[in-house]
């Protein structure tokens, strides 16, 4: 993904509101199949890390794109953005 394509999924997510809270448990296998699916239907997503959660946002990214084979746009804080490119009928067409 080059930096043009995260910048616009930035713009895009900038008017957003969480969708997902990661809390004290950390990323639990249900939240990880419930952000799946989520992503599937969306493609684009922020979730928020409560301030209960210990645990680095960077790396909770981190595990949550491998997991569910996403790219992370970025992180910001406690702000996570996360996408997943539809792959047989994209609803968001990223410039080249």
């Amino acid at each position: 993904m080059t930096s043009k394509q995260r910048s616009y999924l930035r713009g895009l997510a900038s008017t957003m509101d969480p969708v997902f809270q990661v809390g004290k448990n950390g990323i639990t296998p249900e939240i990880t199949d419930a952000l799946d699916d989520v992503l599937n239907a969306r493609e684009l997503i922020k979730i928020s890390v409560l301030k209960n959660c210990f645990d680095d946002p960077k790396e909770i990214a981190q595990t949550i794109a491998e997991r569910t084979h996403s790219h992370v746009v970025h992180v910001i804080g406690k702000k996570i953005v996360l996408y997943k490119p539809d792959r047989k009928n994209p609803k968001i067409i990223l410039p080249k």
